[in-house]
């Protein structure tokens, strides 16, 4: 296992591309680091729903956060929010 990665870096360097997310009605919260280096964030807003947010993460989000704090393995997206699932017909076939 590696060094432990610089929360703080990451944060910063999040917030050097949230002003670019937000301006599309989106935003992201770092939710973990995992110990193999890997960022985990919470997509917000627009973020969340958004087709192309996986673009955004790896084209975007990743290169700064990598630039910034190299020990970084990658950027992956984690949410918190489940669909809903619907519960079964309760209506006699």
């Amino acid at each position: 296992m590696g060094a432990a990665i610089d929360r703080d870096a990451v944060e910063a360097a999040l917030t050097e591309i949230r002003p670019f997310l937000q301006a599309d009605g989106g935003d992201l919260v770092l939710y973990d680091i995992s110990d193999d280096g890997v960022v985990i964030v919470e997509l917000l807003g627009a973020c969340g729903t958004c087709p192309i947010a996986t673009m955004t993460l790896t084209a975007g989000v990743e290169v700064v956060v990598r630039n910034r704090v190299p020990e970084v393995a990658g950027v992956v997206a984690h949410s918190l929010t489940m669909p809903a699932v619907s519960a079964p017909s309760s209506q006699p076939w």
